[in-house]
């Protein structure tokens, strides 16, 4: 049971970041952990055109020089084309060098697409060439008991129609879909490895406590600068490190399937600044009642929402699991 804290009025505060004092300290840890304990020369990051990826390598930068920094552009058929945009924006920004790797062919021969196609034509027969497609959850703060998972489909010429996905069929497309986070992943080895550099990973603490990775994709580094920081502490970091404003202002996106989606409609099911909030006043036993007077909400609502922090926590579990073993060696 979790103690119930005595909190200052202004508890929500506690959010607020020295991004200065961060920045630097942030930046002599990755110094520390690539040149000491890995022992390479720099810094490989995905760059996705998002908040996470660019204040990760902005980091980097601040630590290693931008010479020691490769940015990686892996677009997909799926992509948004703000993405490659972005990130370009970003890498000039810090004057990185950067790579394209188009993975669009790679996660076709893999049978990506066609495994995802394949789950939803299951509910949709008429789903082929020219709609696009993504997934959604039903909403938390509902008050619903049992919470699934939508298909939303387009059609060539723009009706949208939305159905309930049966387990097998949700099973399918995400495990299809994870292929873009896999492949992903074994480009930035390759760079790694040719370079030896070391592989940053860009999730945030709201991300990585509550399981938004993929195990052996996303989640995949070795090391995770930001992981401590919660999404509403990324943004300020970004301001104070002059991630350009454009990318600042893009709302948080998965950037994963055709049709254009949130990370709050497809996982966490609230804004990330009212979540991470809740996240921190959960850890810190703020009651119900404190916390939804903060952020409009019913204390039912946050009963709700501390439950399926609770729920996604179990989920993690497995995901931050290292292979497991007989006799451990040595």
């Amino acid at each position: 049971m979790i103690r119930q804290a005595r909190f200052r009025p202004d508890w929500t505060a506690a959010l607020t970041l020295d991004a200065e004092k961060e920045a630097d300290r942030i930046a002599a840890a990755i110094r520390r952990q690539v040149g000491v304990e890995l022992r390479r020369k720099g810094v490989v990051v995905g760059l996705s055109g998002g908040i996470d990826s660019s204040v990760v390598a902005a980091l980097s930068v601040r630590a290693m020089g931008a010479d020691r920094v490769l940015g990686l552009f892996m677009p997909e058929y799926d992509s948004s084309p703000d993405s490659l945009l972005l990130g370009r924006l970003l890498a000039d920004h810090l004057q990185i060098p950067t790579v394209l790797e188009d993975i669009g062919p790679v996660l076709e021969a893999a049978g990506c697409y066609r495994r995802r196609d394949e789950a939803i034509r299951g509910v949709f027969p008429e789903y082929g060439p020219g709609y696009k497609s993504k997934i959604v959850l039903s909403p938390l703060l509902e008050g619903e008991s049992y919470r699934v998972f939508f298909a939303v489909i387009q059609s060539p010429s723009g009706e949208v129609s939305r159905k309930r996905l049966p387990l097998e069929a949700y099973q399918q497309v995400v495990a299809a879909t994870n292929f873009k986070q896999r492949a992903r992943k074994m480009m930035e080895y390759y760079h790694a490895d040719r370079l030896r550099y070391a592989v940053a990973g860009t999730p945030n603490r709201l991300e990585y406590d509550q399981g938004f990775f993929v195990k052996n994709g996303d989640g995949s580094a070795d090391l995770k600068p930001i992981a401590h920081l919660y999404k509403t502490q990324v943004y300020q970091m970004a301001e104070y490190l002059g991630v350009p404003e454009a990318i600042r202002r893009r709302p948080p996106t998965t950037d994963t399937y055709s049709l254009e989606q949130s990370q709050e409609e497809f996982y966490f099911s609230l804004p990330y600044q009212k979540l991470d909030l809740c996240l921190y006043a959960k850890d810190h036993g703020v009651p119900c009642a404190e916390v939804a007077e903060a952020i409009d909400l019913t204390p039912e609502q946050v009963q709700r929402v501390y439950d399926d922090i609770d729920a996604k926590r179990k989920v993690a579990h497995y995901l931050h699991r290292v292979p497991l073993l007989v006799d451990a060696p040595g």
